[in-house]
């Protein structure tokens, strides 16, 4: 997915209080690095700009759930 603004700390909550909800295990990943869904500090190191293709990954019983949230919430970062 194409993020719609830079992954900073704010957009970067919302995707660790959507994350929270979930068993599953959500990773987001920018180029070569990648960081769980449950830290803030490491999704703002990936260092994605705004117009930065994202892919979200999700493992464990509810992981279809845990990525669609994770995606929603980077679609809705402002």
């Amino acid at each position: 997915m194409v993020l719609p603004a830079a992954l900073h700390a704010r957009p970067a909550g919302a995707v660790v209080r959507a994350a929270a909800g979930f068993r599953a295990t959500v990773e987001v990943r920018h180029g070569q690095r990648a960081a769980t869904a449950a830290s803030a500090l490491r999704l703002m190191s990936l260092g994605a700009g705004a117009g930065a293709t994202v892919v979200v990954r999700a493992t464990g019983d509810d992981a279809t759930a845990a990525a669609e949230a994770v995606a929603r919430a980077l679609g809705e970062a402002t």
